[in-house]
């Protein structure tokens, strides 16, 4: 069975967007784009809160992240969802515009997801949160996700190791 993989917005975001003239988030982009190229390794994943913020913005580039997403299995959101998300978002130092990104990890927690991949080291690929992430996971009786970027998560890793 392959490890299953709940795929963040910023994901679509950067295996979609124009080339960076900043060599760093150029290079974030193509590793975006390598791990893309051999997702069939994982079973992916993602949720309607993806959809919905991937069709923000520019028309365009909107189109370009949805049709990303397109054929990804979406996860239903149940109640234990919102639930968790809030206990997630008072127990980090969020800020009120990155609420969505404890529902991205309640979502996957609430579904047993192995990995979340993201590109989002702020608020969610973040060391420095990973126990309270754990923490409140746990406390609520559930496993937090593996939150990791491409570069984290190599396709070896659907060996079954965790990166």
């Amino acid at each position: 069975m392959k490890p299953r993989v709940y795929v963040e917005t910023t994901i679509p975001s950067y295996l979609t967007a124009r080339p960076s003239r900043d060599p760093v988030r150029n290079a974030e982009q193509q590793i975006t784009r390598d791990w893309w190229a051999r997702r069939d390794r994982f079973a992916l994943v993602t949720s309607e809160l993806v959809f919905e913020e991937a069709g923000d913005g520019d028309p365009e580039a909107a189109a370009d992240r949805l049709a990303a997403l397109a054929g990804i299995p979406t996860l239903v959101s149940t109640d234990e969802v919102p639930d968790l998300a809030r206990d997630l978002a008072t127990s980090l130092p969020l800020p009120a515009r990155a609420v969505n990104d404890a529902a991205h990890i309640a979502t996957a927690a609430v579904h047993a997801v192995e990995y979340l991949l993201t590109r989002n080291c702020t608020h969610l690929a973040n060391a420095a949160l990973r126990r309270r992430v754990d923490r409140v996971c746990r406390a609520r009786g559930f496993q937090a996700p593996a939150i990791c970027t491409p570069l984290e998560l190599p396709p070896e890793a659907a060996d079954g190791s965790r990166g």
